[in-house]
């Protein structure tokens, strides 16, 4: 067989089970093409992969982002070619930690015309679509709403700040875990960055967008101002399941939604294809800022512990082809 180079999980564990493996190269099926992989993002869904937390086949490939150059189109793609720079969504099949992945043509972005470099399009596609999608449309934000999000200094949270701006926000606050990271997340958009544990005193919010979870999704709740929405993303604390009560929804005309990328991204792939075009044209103009650090693709256990320690502020990427 022909093999590649990739990371694999092949049990659930801590960073050290990453193994740099060599595995067989995906061929795409129709609807398809296959990339010749430049970067891959590195995110914390890929921990819960590694932990076991969702429940994937071993050994595994991670990862849900990439950018490099079409290899090859599977039956009935149109509008890519051979050669073509790209950014794309891996996310639906995972395997972006390999020299070679496949995915959806409907997941990938061209980068013709942009000037973008290939580092800075690899951290596009998960954290800067989520961004659009969550703020646009689950949240569905109005001009001139106010919006709190947790985590203002990691990946996402660098985005949803700016986004927020792109979208007509008033104000747009963020929240952090420790006071090292408040100017770091200030350069992303936000009018204000608090210590999550002082969140309280900042006032009422339209949008709450919360990936942290435990009592900071309960005070979330508290936060939001009649109609107002929390968008649910992620359990970054790893502490146990908040329950919130229907009825305490109902009599506060509040709402309380559920974002998962993947998905979402399997259920509407055209939708979040489009959402990643825009991501990419708005970080090509400058409206999405993404603040990009390069790490090996060996060096896969290295930014998963980073971003477990809580250690990393903007975007982590693995490169995988040197160019």
């Amino acid at each position: 067989m022909d093999g590649m180079k990739a990371i694999t999980i092949p049990e659930f564990g801590s960073a050290d089970v990453l193994r740099l493996d060599e595995v067989e190269i995906p061929e795409p099926g129709p609807g398809q093409v296959s990339i010749d992989v430049a970067y891959a993002g590195a995110n914390f869904a890929e921990i819960l992969y590694r932990q076991g937390v969702v429940d994937v086949p071993l050994p595994f490939v991670p990862g849900i982002e990439v950018s490099g150059r079409v290899r090859a189109l599977g039956p009935g793609v149109e509008g890519l070619r051979v050669g073509q720079p790209v950014a794309a969504l891996t996310i639906v099949d995972s395997g972006g930690y390999a020299e070679v992945v496949t995915t959806s043509a409907d997941l990938v972005a061209p980068l013709d015309g942009y000037d973008l470099g290939l580092g800075i399009a690899a951290a596009l596609p998960s954290n800067s679509t989520t961004a659009l999608l969550v703020l646009d449309r689950v949240a569905r934000i109005e001009p001139g709403e106010s919006v709190l999000v947790h985590a203002a200094a990691g990946g996402v949270g660098s985005q949803l700040g700016q986004a927020a701006r792109l979208l007509g926000a008033g104000r747009v606050v963020g929240t952090v875990g420790s006071a090292a990271k408040i100017e770091k997340a200030e350069a992303f958009g936000y009018d204000e960055v608090v210590l999550r544990d002082q969140v309280a005193e900042a006032g009422r919010f339209d949008v709450v967008v919360d990936m942290v979870g435990g009592t900071t999704r309960r005070t979330s709740l508290d936060l939001l101002a009649p109609m107002g929405r929390m968008v649910v993303m992620g359990n970054a604390s790893g502490a146990e399941d908040v329950g919130i009560s229907a009825n305490e929804v109902w009599f506060t005309n509040k709402t309380v939604s559920g974002f998962n990328l993947a998905a979402f991204s399997a259920a509407f792939p055209a939708e979040a294809g489009r959402a990643l075009h825009r991501a990419v044209a708005a970080a090509a103009s400058g409206e999405l800022r993404v603040q990009v650090e390069s790490l090996r693709l060996e060096q896969a256990a290295e930014a998963h512990r980073r971003i477990e320690s809580g250690r990393t502020t903007g975007k982590l990427v693995l490169e995988v082809e040197r160019v």
